[in-house]
């Protein structure tokens, strides 16, 4: 286990989390920009970006595998179809109790950003702002279609074997929950009507433009209805990770957005 890897326990679930230190410092004390990965992702899957992130920013970071992902331990009870609600609500507030984090930006991708946003949505004093990547307001049919056609080709075509890579145990729990939920009848990854409008802070929601995963639609959706600022940004000649695969651009255009609110007071 790298030596800057931990292990938080919070009583009822264990959750592997790596801490970031920015390359340089200036003095500034700012705030903890908190990353949130995909519906099958983990620490590594993020790769160098959100170290890439601090660095440019001067935060320092936290990168953590949800319960149930990677290192993590399982989910204690099966959470079904609200396991992002849950995460908002009930894990994440714990966690960022845990670690001390009394200031932070939530930096989440696909499901992470839904996650981010719902828990945005209850105007949590530690929250600063929210970077949703690719995340989802509503459940759309290319969605459906997608984690269909991955169902369909989890055993044979090597999708399991190189998630195992990273989730190893948690392999099979993850994606069945992940896919069983995506595909469940009338599933909503959150309650954007009820939920969208509480969230005060500073949004900024990134997609890219080939995402099949979601549409153009989601950014509308969720600009429209928070309560607070949002800017959009759709990335052209990208798809699901644009963070990974237009990383300049959204790197960039990120530590603008941050910047200008992440020196504590």
């Amino acid at each position: 286990m790298p030596l800057h890897d931990e292990f938080i326990d919070l009583d009822d679930r264990r959750l592997r989390i790596r801490r970031l230190i920015p390359a340089k410092g200036d003095g500034f004390e700012r705030t903890t920009l908190i990353f949130l990965h995909e519906g099958l992702g983990c620490i590594e899957m993020w790769r160098d970006f959100p170290q890439k992130l601090c660095d440019a920013t001067r935060c320092t970071g936290i990168v953590y595998d949800r319960t149930g992902y990677g290192r993590s331990s399982p989910w204690p009870s099966d959470p079904g179809v609200r396991y992002m609600e849950i995460e908002a609500d009930a894990v994440l507030p714990r966690l960022l109790a845990r670690l001390g984090v009394e200031d932070c930006v939530l930096i989440g991708h696909s499901d992470g950003g839904t996650i981010a946003l719902n828990y945005a949505a209850k105007d949590p004093a530690p929250l600063r702002a929210v970077v949703a990547l690719a995340a989802h307001a509503i459940n759309e049919p290319v969605c459906i279609d997608t984690i269909r056609r991955a169902r369909e080709t989890f055993a044979t075509l090597g999708l399991r074997e190189r998630l195992t890579r990273y989730h190893g145990d948690n392999v099979d729990g993850c994606f069945r929950l992940w896919s069983d939920a995506w595909l469940a009848p009338g599933f909503e990854p959150m309650d954007a009507n009820g939920r969208l409008p509480g969230v005060l802070v500073p949004v900024q929601a990134i997609q890219g433009e080939d995402d099949d995963y979601g549409s153009e639609l989601q950014l509308g959706i969720i600009a429209g209805k928070v309560g607070g600022y949002c800017e959009t940004r759709l990335v052209p000649d990208c798809g699901h990770a644009p963070h990974l695969q237009q990383s300049a651009y959204v790197l960039s255009e990120i530590t603008r957005f941050v910047a200008p609110l992440a020196l504590v007071d």
